[in-house]
């Protein structure tokens, strides 16, 4: 079939795009279905008024100044302006023109992007709401952390006032100990988890070479009695890698908030075990977190895991905010977070760690 035997006619009426011929003196000449079927308005009616009519309000003056550029033979790209149709609905169309200046006309196509536009100002929103959000959040975790480090320090200097030559009983001095100790650890993590805020809120955290055993030596010494009421065991294995370039405060939480989630979601008939070890695949540092566990559905959980707010047992004391922190921690310093679990068969976290 050569050019002289194809319907042009039958192109400009069945095409899904806007298709428009108008005069200089701003009227449509001629016009296919698409116009009528997307605006609402007979053809009869788009043909007998201006088309700055049918502009929205907002976009008339720009839309009058574009129009006035393709008189001067200035062919117009990707233009994107408001429609009113005849509902009432406002349509968003994207614009490409060009004018023929010894007919006085303009060839225009448009196509329809209301359904764009309405996904971008649905995602325009949710990331005001989740900036807002976020912004919350960070000053609730420094107002936080920032207060109770006044009962922190009233408490530890009430110790400073016992003279433990004074006491006799020996178990007694012990606990007094432990709890000045357990004080201690407790103003020192707040102190960092401070400082580490002040750091974020600048966009500057301290990057450092972090010990992992020593790390994972300080949260337990932290939560001695936990560990030793849950009769946990844990098994390390560090020998691939001891050190890792991160900040010490977030290795600590990373530490604390998995040890504690094992503890916690153990199952009723198995004591917790956790193994951590350390290997390189393909050159990643990767730190390898597992348990014996309650597990989660993967196929039901699985794009949940890491939500704040987000529990997947039915514990009271569950607050879906353990796993958010890890999750942020590792993705902030350009990590990954990986999980692989079944109900009933324990955990494991695959922690891949930035390349330097």
């Amino acid at each position: 079939m050569d050019g002289s035997d194809f319907n042009y006619e039958l192109y400009f009426d069945l095409s899904p795009d806007l298709l428009c011929i108008a005069g200089y003196d701003g009227y449509f000449k001629k016009i296919n279905p698409a116009v009528s079927k997307i605006l609402g308005y007979s053809m009869e009616e788009l043909y007998s008024r201006p088309i700055n009519d049918f502009v929205y309000e907002e976009d008339k003056i720009v839309t009058s100044k574009v129009r006035k550029d393709l008189i001067y033979s200035k062919p117009l790209y990707n233009f994107e302006n408001r429609y009113v149709a005849k509902s009432g609905d406002v349509v968003w169309l994207t614009w490409t023109s060009f004018p023929i200046e010894k007919d006085k006309v303009i060839f225009a196509i448009a196509k329809n992007i209301t359904h764009k536009k309405k996904l971008e100002n649905e995602r325009n929103t949710l990331l005001t709401n989740l900036t807002k959000i976020n912004k919350e959040l960070k000053q609730l975790n420094y107002t936080t952390s920032h207060d109770l480090r006044s009962p922190v320090n009233s408490l530890l200097s009430i110790f400073d006032l016992i003279d433990i030559n004074k006491i006799s009983d020996d178990e007694t001095v012990e606990l007094i100990r432990f709890i000045k100790t357990a004080g201690e650890q407790l103003k020192e993590t707040l102190d960092n988890y401070v400082d580490i805020l002040s750091e974020k809120n600048s966009q500057n955290v301290k990057l450092e070479e972090v010990s992992l055993n020593q790390c994972l030596q300080s949260v337990l010494q932290s939560i001695e009695t936990l560990i030793t009421i849950s009769q946990v065991t844990i098994s390390t294995d560090f020998s691939r890698f001891h050190t890792v370039s991160f900040n010490n405060a977030y290795m600590e939480s990373i530490f604390l908030n998995l040890i504690t989630n094992s503890i916690k979601y153990a199952r009723p008939d198995h004591l917790p075990v956790i193994t951590i070890h350390t290997e390189k695949k393909n050159g990643i540092n990767r730190l390898i977190y597992a348990d014996n566990g309650l597990g989660f559905d993967l196929k039901k959980v699985n794009d949940k895991i890491f939500g704040l707010h987000q529990t997947f047992h039915n514990r009271s004391d569950s607050k879906g905010i353990g796993l958010y922190l890890v999750y942020n921690h590792i993705t902030s310093l350009g990590g990954k977070i990986e999980v692989e679990s079944e109900v009933n068969k324990g955990t494991k976290f695959i922690i891949s760690f930035a390349e330097k």
